[in-house]
């Protein structure tokens, strides 16, 4: 690993060099324009490339997105040639062990020295970067920046991509994180921390002692620093010390003008302000990185002092939405970089996985090594009690012989071993605030579905069920089958091998997915029961409901659906070894009374 970058314009420069930026020179709109030129770059094979945009309407300052959104330019951000170069880097400093001897002190010197040099420090001569610019009061104006409106159908235009920095009341212990903010007018904007987030917590510190919250906000910086603004770090942990474990050398703060805050000094742009304790404004919705809007509600406002800058800063902003977007790279960094975290607590965890599908918080595949009878529940439940992890919906339990990079033998392993009668448990629990599939917010049901091998002392999997033949009903036939029986029924697809696996065996599960109308006499359950009982899907073991608008041929879009528009409790129907999953929009005829959210599309998509 190498030392990482002092600020933004050498990570920019990088970028550059390695033919990883490209620029464009002709004047874009923040309203949607540039949004939808990161969408379709994010898109592109490999992740795209980041985008400069010089010549922004409406601001002085230039724009650049999509930073880290490729294998590549997320390695180069974080100073490592793979990611996994971070998990052994963290796991080595966790395993330090104290010395027991001058010759153990001795071989420890050169692992525990770069750490301190981690621990930030202050920025004490002459006029820190940040502030080369300033503006106070009335001076300051939001709308100079080149602030994007996202999604078509968002509030207004929001920064994406700010590093918030707060302080406990009652510690004084810092924290920062990444909380969009929408920019109501010259000098306010709404402050979206969710309930469950260490800013919401401090603020509640606050509001209990009847007290403004001092809060900074800084928007571009050297991107280690970035990235660690969104790391799951524990509540008394200092992100500001993460990101100088990742670069190798300290972030310099320096101190706000106007408020008893510290910022990275090297920043491009910084906010600072404070938020009344009692002061609540509608913000949203947004285009979330569900792939939804996340609806309107009422958030603390964020009132700005100050505004200062560098004197040629660069505005930074992230786009998100349906997978694959730049905050998938972001989220596969904080999967390898905390693995060893989480081993500590969970030694029989040999790797894990979060599909980009999922959003990071809607499922996860795990491999252990299993030692007795119900180690695999065991490991559900304590992952389900576990920071962030806590929001997961769906947990995917695997030997530790599965390679969890390959997924196509975590499929084999869903088709060949999967028992329905046998391998799920129901579980209910917190879950993230952007979940819209749940009938009541932040809590619901959850799924862990256990792969693992059989030991003694668990109950047996059964052999598999009756196997559709070869020549059997299938395409067209079996679609006007199922209509002829079923009202609302529109497309079909057999979505895994209905003729055995190529090998000359037959899968104990096979897959079909179907399209289906809903009304507001017919919903999940409806349909259910009747594919149930309909005889030309005898064969058919898992049954999957889609809208009548999606697509079978994407796979990727399926899996979106399947985690995002499922409360597993509600919504999976299981009888006599075969299941049914309703991953369609939801509405009271599925006993859904929150409004449902729209998916996030451009309108020349």
């Amino acid at each position: 690993m190498k030392r990482g970058y002092r600020n933004l314009s050498g990570f920019l420069r990088t970028l550059r060099e390695t033919g990883e930026l490209k620029r464009v020179e002709r004047p874009v709109s923040p309203y949607l324009e540039i949004s939808r030129m990161t969408d379709r770059e994010s898109k592109s094979p490999g992740g795209g490339k980041a985008l400069f945009f010089a010549r922004v309407e409406g601001s002085p300052y230039p724009v650049v997105t999509n930073l880290f959104g490729s294998e590549r330019r997320i390695c180069l951000a974080l100073g490592v040639s793979r990611l996994e170069d971070l998990t052994e880097r963290m796991r080595r400093l966790i395993e330090l062990r104290p010395p027991r001897g001058l010759r153990d002190t001795l071989a420890l010197l050169p692992r525990v020295l770069p750490v301190t040099r981690c621990f930030p420090r202050r920025h004490l001569t002459g006029t820190p970067p940040c502030q080369e610019v300033v503006y106070r009061g009335e001076e300051v104006d939001l709308t100079r920046l080149p602030i994007l409106h996202h999604w078509p159908k968002d509030a207004g235009p929001f920064i994406t991509l700010p590093m918030v920095f707060t302080r406990s009341l009652k510690s004084g212990r810092r924290n920062t994180g990444m909380y969009r903010l929408q920019i109501f007018d010259r000098r306010t904007t709404g402050m979206h921390w969710h309930v469950h987030k260490d800013g919401a917590h401090f603020f509640r510190e606050y509001r209990r002692a009847r007290k403004r919250m001092p809060v900074a906000v800084a928007i571009g910086a050297d991107p280690a620093t970035i990235y660690a603004a969104t790391a799951p770090m524990p509540r008394n942990g200092d992100e500001m010390l993460l990101a100088g474990f990742i670069r190798q050398r300290p972030v310099t703060m320096a101190k706000c003008l106007t408020v008893d805050m510290e910022v990275p000094a090297e920043a491009e742009f910084v906010l600072e302000g404070y938020v009344d304790p009692e002061e609540r404004r509608l913000e949203g919705p947004f285009g979330d990185h569900t792939g939804y809007y996340s609806l309107p509600d009422e958030y603390p406002v964020f009132h700005v002092t100050a505004l200062t800058h560098r004197k040629d800063p660069v505005y930074c902003s992230t786009l998100v939405g349906p997978p694959p977007m730049e905050d998938c790279y972001l989220g596969k960094a904080t999967e390898r970089l905390f693995l060893p975290f989480l081993q500590t607590l969970f030694p029989e965890m040999v790797d894990y996985w979060f599909p980009w599908e999922g959003a990071f918080h809607n499922g996860v595949v795990v491999s252990m090594e299993k030692e007795y009878p119900g180690h695999a529940q065991k490991l559900m439940y304590g992952l389900w009690g576990q920071g962030q992890l806590s929001f997961c919906k769906s947990i995917l339990v695997m030997d530790e012989d599965v390679d969890l990079r390959n997924p196509e033998q975590i499929l084999a392993k869903i088709l060949h071993d999967f028992d329905i009668t046998t391998d799920i448990t129901f579980s209910r629990g917190i879950l993230d605030v952007l979940d819209h599939a749940s009938p009541t917010p932040i809590f619901g049901s959850k799924i862990g579905i256990d792969l693992t091998r059989r030991l003694p002392g668990e109950p047996p999997r059964h052999t598999p069920g009756e196997s559709i033949e070869k020549g059997s009903i299938h395409g067209r036939r079996l679609l006007e089958g199922i209509r002829e029986a079923i009202k609302g029924v529109t497309g079909c697809s057999p979505i895994a091998p209905c003729n055995g696996d190529g090998g000359g065996s037959h899968p104990r599960n096979r897959v079909l997915a179907l399209g289906v109308e809903k009304d507001p006499k017919r919903g999940g359950r409806y349909f259910a029961g009747k594919l149930f009982d309909l005889p030309v899907l005898k064969g058919f073991n898992i049954i999957l409901l889609f809208d009548p608008d999606v697509s079978f041929e994407k796979d990727s879009l399926l899996l979106w659906k399947l985690f995002h528009n499922v409360d597993p409790e509600r919504d999976i129907f299981i009888r006599g070894g075969r299941l049914v999953v309703d991953a369609c929009s939801k509405g009271p005829q599925d006993g859904h009374g929150r409004e449902w959210p729209d998916e996030l599309v451009f309108p020349d998509a």
